[in-house]
């Protein structure tokens, strides 16, 4: 580990029974940490009105949570939220570099047991999981990409009395769709990703604006008249497309999904095979939630100087090992700017190492977008509480009825207001023997 990095821990106690510990980079920027949590409150109205009630009726009370999420100043208005409805609260990175760590100081100082710093070698990553797993017994789950539930389902023998789980990305459900598929789910999952009031606006709007914020962090460059290649066109790639669009790029999808690719070209965006793309785009995107979208074989083909990086969960969608055992020279010229020099002496830039660029260059998402991302994560974890016992083990969408809790209290705190269904209407819909 960075000999820089200090590994902290002391023992406190949550309601004078909870040992508690921590490995962070330096408690001392928690000052910091604090004033950034402070403006992520400001712009999170929704979860702060479900701050309110979980302070009042405690429906937490005593339950064990572990959670693997990226400590952003975001993540700390949930987790505090979380600890304010009475749980106790064990905390660790979802990725080894998008930890923040003035707020991960500060949630220790509020007393959160976090393991986490920005910058984590593999070992120390699956490490802090662990912890949060050793350090209490969960009672709930939440995590993002799915690691935490892998491990407590491959590497956790002892019985623990889990009530459920909830995950935050899409790459995530995927995983536990496929343990559920081969029956090996332990508890019932939600999956918040699949909530409308999360994808429709997290997956577009905040992976949109702040993949590309990453991006122009990192490098400076202009977007205006750029051919930019994106990956993908679920949700967080549309989310891409069109704001680079809008910043005057020249937008290239690509997609093994075929309706997708029909909606990027309905859309108005160029569609083509990567192998195509390759040789003409200038930057990279990738948002597939697949394994090598980008391979050696396409960056031979790109132009000198051409610009990678990636928007999905994992450092698996651009060729990352692969192009480190192909280039013939590798050196950082910026931070987060991997320069390689391929065998055909042509260079690419990757970014961020191939991880997450919107956590790993810049700062995620905006507050007011996590803002529905992290009430549902809150609302999902009291559900599960009140509904302890009651479910199956397997993965099921948010349900309906919180998911438009969230849409009301987040229009209420735009002060935009809607119309309602009078009688007629809803006796209309209901029946089925008027027509025409």
């Amino acid at each position: 580990m960075d000999k820089q990095i200090k590994i902290l821990s002391f023992l406190c106690s949550f309601d004078k029974k909870l040992p508690m510990s921590y490995k962070i980079k330096d408690l001392s920027l928690a000052s910091e940490g604090k004033k950034q949590i402070e403006w992520a409150e400001r712009h999170m109205p929704t979860l702060m009105e479900i701050r309110k009630r979980f302070e009042a009726e405690k429906p937490l009370k005593g339950i064990n949570i572990s959670a693997v999420l990226h400590v952003t100043k975001e993540t700390a208005t949930l987790v505090k939220t979380l600890k304010i409805g009475g749980a106790n609260v064990a905390l660790a990175g979802s990725n080894p570099l998008s930890t923040q760590d003035d707020v991960a100081a500060a949630l220790v100082e509020e007393g959160i047991s976090v393991f986490a710093w920005k910058g984590e070698n593999e070992t120390e990553y699956y490490s802090n999981i662990e912890s949060i797993v050793k350090i209490h017994e969960p009672n709930i789950v939440m995590d993002d990409g799915a690691d935490l539930h892998a491990y407590i389902h491959e590497k956790v023998s002892s019985k623990l009395d889990i009530y459920g789980g909830t995950e935050e990305t899409t790459t995530g459900v995927i995983r536990l769709k496929a343990m559920e598929k081969d029956g090996v789910l332990k508890y019932p999952l939600i999956a918040v990703n699949n909530a409308y009031t999360k994808y429709l606006f997290d997956n577009r709007y905040g992976t949109g604006q702040s993949a590309i914020d990453g991006i122009l962090r990192a490098t400076n460059i202009l977007i205006a008249g750029k051919i930019t290649v994106v990956a993908g066109y679920g949700w967080v790639g549309r989310g891409i497309a069109n704001r680079l669009r809008g910043m005057g790029a020249r937008v290239i999808v690509t997609e093994v999904d075929p309706i997708r690719a029909l909606e990027a070209v309905m859309d108005g965006f160029d569609v083509m095979p990567i192998a195509e793309a390759s040789k003409v785009g200038d930057i990279f995107v990738t948002a597939t939630g697949n394994t090598k979208a980008i391979r050696v074989e396409h960056m031979l083909n790109m132009k000198d100087g051409a610009i990678l990086s990636n928007a999905g969960h994992f450092n698996v969608e651009v060729d990352v090992k692969g192009l480190k055992e192909t280039a013939v020279k590798v050196r950082n010229i910026r931070p987060y700017v991997d320069e390689y020099t391929l065998p055909n002496g042509k260079k690419v830039y990757l970014l961020a190492d191939g991880r997450l660029v919107n956590l790993a260059a810049a700062e995620g998402h905006p507050s007011e977008v996590m803002d529905m991302s992290f009430a549902n994560q809150a609302l999902a974890v009291e559900y599960l509480v009140k509904n302890r016992g009651k479910l199956e083990k397997k993965v099921y969408n948010m349900p309906m009825e919180l998911d438009y809790e969230v849409a009301r209290i987040k229009l209420k705190s735009m002060g935009i207001q809607i119309d309602e269904l009078t009688e007629e209407q809803k006796e209309y819909l209901e029946q089925w023997k008027s027509g025409t």
